[in-house]
């Protein structure tokens, strides 16, 4: 192919490609619909002219057929008066309309059949117009309905989630540490305060054990010795056998 040819298809290809771009689906079914509708119109006055001649050639055929027919009358007259000549002029006159006759009701039958298919014609394209219309608004309709979904698309397509996703995502993280991180310090502060109260526990054993210390001390060889001997007996724990023995030591030192 030379370079002109390619020159051409390219310039056919870019033209083609520009009218499709500006091509509104809406405005083209509008245009579609009243073209169809000119034809209509178009349509009406050929079935209206063709109905005309219709009316005309039957005139005229009823004319000529009314013409011959009286001719003929005049024929029978003429005869019955004598007059031959006459008759045979008459019987020519009803020839020549009789022929027109023939000839205007062989048109008017083609007639007729013209008319015919002109009216299912202009019935057919009424039909089809009528389709079309309703057609119109229904394509109208998906068309405003896929442009609003290819609109809603390209919105879609140029909003990105991801560095949104992912700013909640780290949020997310950094309130899971933070709780996290107060319930390790509730955790400690329990702890502490367990530690304190096991202190407070420990004074209070000590006071107790310094305050006993000093009650034996100045109550020591005081206890009854079958106090002292009916200790060991009852006890079990080594504590308590502990206690016992010392008791029995302080009784008999």
């Amino acid at each position: 192919m030379g370079l002109f040819g390619r020159i051409a298809r390219l310039f056919r290809a870019n033209a083609n490609a520009a009218i499709s771009a500006a091509e509104n689906p809406a405005l083209i079914l509008d245009q579609a619909v009243e073209d169809m509708q000119a034809d209509l119109v178009k349509l009406r006055q050929a079935v209206a002219t063709a109905i005309a001649s219709q009316k005309r050639l039957q005139q005229q055929w009823q004319t000529a057929d009314e013409n011959a027919r009286t001719w003929y009358e005049r024929a029978e007259i003429a005869l019955q008066k004598g007059e031959e000549d006459l008759a045979r002029e008459a019987l020519a006159r009803r020839k020549a309309e009789a022929d027109s006759a023939a000839t205007l009701k062989a048109s008017l039958a083609v007639q007729e059949q013209q008319v015919t298919s002109l009216r299912k014609s202009l019935a057919a394209l009424e039909g089809k117009i009528a389709e079309a219309r309703t057609k119109k608004e229904m394509l109208k309709a998906r068309h405003q309905a896929a442009e609003a979904q290819q609109n809603l698309q390209g919105v879609l397509s140029g909003v990105s989630t991801d560095g949104a996703m992912a700013a909640f995502q780290a949020m997310e993280e950094k309130v899971l540490q933070q709780e996290a991180r107060g319930q390790a310090l509730a955790e400690l502060a329990g702890s502490d305060l367990e530690s304190q109260f096991a202190r407070l526990d420990e004074c209070s054993v000590d006071d107790e054990l310094a305050a006993l210390k000093g009650k034996l001390s100045g109550t020591a060889g005081a206890l009854p010795p079958s106090s002292a001997q009916a200790l060991p007996a009852a006890a079990d724990d080594p504590l308590d056998v502990l206690f016992a023995e010392t008791a029995q030591h302080q009784a008999n030192p």
